[in-house]
């Protein structure tokens, strides 16, 4: 079943403005160092051919944009949208020292309501992201309007391990070590904890798949990365 809205992520994006100073910092420590790993690993699964045209979702300072600008040669333009500004802010210039930075813009849109034409990108990304959309199904279905035909949304995601054993220490982690770590880190004692329920209520595995083929796309599939705890969706329209 489709989650319903819920009215504490209508403002979410003000949260992220928040803690935009010390993100970047949080993630690397949160992730064990490994969310730059991961995100470099989507371009595993670009469609073919080059020339590609990239849309990041929920895009943030950049991170996703950087790791495929400089893993993947296929890409001739990237764009970005979030509603976080202050993240915005920090993506640009961190992007303004890129020697790709002529090929990617970034702006503030909503992930629901998308300001593009039909079939205009080649691939679309997201990366710890749609946890955070109101509306999880309109968001699929505006990413799969944007997508040309044969076009791919990859998207990563937190998920819950199916291992019992690993799945309670996963649990724990993410109920009282992290909420703490992020606390001290960002100073916002929301932030974290926030970030913990969401992804225990959140819909992954198969779930999210029948999300992706009610929302239109074709040849659905998940990737498992360290050990369940992170997911990799793969779909085509």
């Amino acid at each position: 079943m489709t989650p319903k809205p819920d009215l504490s992520r209508e403002d979410v994006w003000k949260m992220f403005d928040r803690i935009s100073p010390t993100y970047d910092a949080t993630n690397r420590v949160i992730s064990l160092g490994m969310d730059q790993r991961w995100r470099k690993k989507i371009a595993n699964y670009f469609p073919k051919g080059d020339d590609l045209h990239l849309l990041d979702l929920a895009t943030g300072t950049g991170d996703q944009i950087i790791a495929l600008m400089e893993k993947s040669h296929q890409l001739s333009h990237a764009t970005g949208i979030d509603l976080a500004d202050d993240m915005l802010q920090i993506g640009k210039k961190k992007l303004s020292m890129k020697p790709y930075k002529d090929r990617v813009e970034m702006q503030r849109a909503d992930a629901q309501e998308l300001p593009f034409s039909d079939n205009q990108f080649h691939v679309a990304t997201m990366t710890f992201g749609i946890r955070n959309v109101p509306d999880v199904s309109k968001t699929l279905c505006e990413i799969q309007r944007i997508l040309k035909l044969g076009g791919k949304l990859l998207l990563l995601e937190f998920s819950l391990p199916s291992f019992l054993f690993i799945r309670i220490s996963y649990l724990v982690y993410l109920r009282y070590i992290l909420p703490k770590v992020g606390k001290w880190m960002s100073k916002d004692p929301h932030a974290y904890a926030y970030l913990n329920k969401t992804i225990e209520t959140f819909p992954c595995g198969q779930a999210f798949l029948d999300l992706l083929q009610k929302a239109g796309f074709s040849k659905a599939k998940r990737h498992s990365l360290m050990l369940g705890s992170v997911t990799l969706y793969e779909a085509e329209k």
